[in-house]
């Protein structure tokens, strides 16, 4: 299981460390991102570098990392950026697949120091979130049901691709909310990303259809006459 942060306490030893004992890792995804964004050996980060660390568990941990930066307004076109990997990674979970994205995908990257400054924005929140999160109600989360809600995410995924404005707010909440149920085990995450998915859904669609009226009135009545 990824834990969001796997911190424990550490504790000073006067003796002189021995070669026998490795270095510790990081397991959590606060540490991982850390991790990454202190690694000076790197210029860039890519997408591929972030599917690399979290290995088999990177659904949760990069849907995550893809639909945070929607719960902001952001300028035109943000939001088919981070769509398009999240398209990917739902329908790949969907189908019971292992995480994998195109190279035109996994190649795309971010500065070293813009990663960084990303990082440190999201870190607090992730760290908040976490006090809400513990393992309960698994059975939302059996391989069933993680089939079900790689479904849901893809449709909310296209739903962040449309250029509707503000629509891609909601649906990003949901999708943050099944990220952190796959990550910790906690099924009532993945409960209130299904209620607000159909609250996503509901919406959205009430803005399509009064966009597609008020087209219709303005452009085809006319030429109906």
């Amino acid at each position: 299981m990824l834990r969001l942060s796997d911190n424990p306490a550490l504790s000073v030893d006067d003796a002189e460390p021995t070669l026998a004992e490795p270095a510790e890792t990081p397991v959590g995804l606060v540490d991982i991102l850390q991790a990454l964004a202190g690694d000076e050996s790197r210029a860039r980060i890519s997408v591929g570098d972030l599917l690399s660390a979290m290995g088999d568990r990177a659904f949760g941990a990069l849907m995550l990392v893809f639909a945070l930066p929607n719960i902001v307004p952001t300028p035109p076109g943000t939001s088919a950026i981070t769509g398009t990997p999240l398209v990917f990674l739902a329908a790949q979970l969907f189908a019971g697949k292992s995480p994998w994205l195109p190279r035109v995908i996994a190649d795309r990257s971010l500065a070293c120091e813009d990663f960084a400054r990303v990082v440190q924005k999201i870190v607090p929140v992730l760290l908040w979130v976490q006090k809400l999160l513990r393992p309960r109600m698994e059975g939302l989360l059996s391989p069933v049901f993680e089939r079900v809600i790689g479904l849901i995410c893809l449709l909310l995924a296209v739903i962040l691709t449309l250029p509707i404005p503000l629509g891609n707010i909601l649906p990003a909440i949901a999708i943050c909310c099944f990220s952190f149920a796959l990550l910790e085990r906690d099924g009532l995450f993945a409960l209130l990303g299904g209620v607000l998915s159909v609250v996503s859904v509901a919406i959205v669609s009430g803005v399509i259809y009064g966009i597609t009226k008020a087209a219709f009135y303005f452009v085809i009545g006319p030429l109906l006459g």
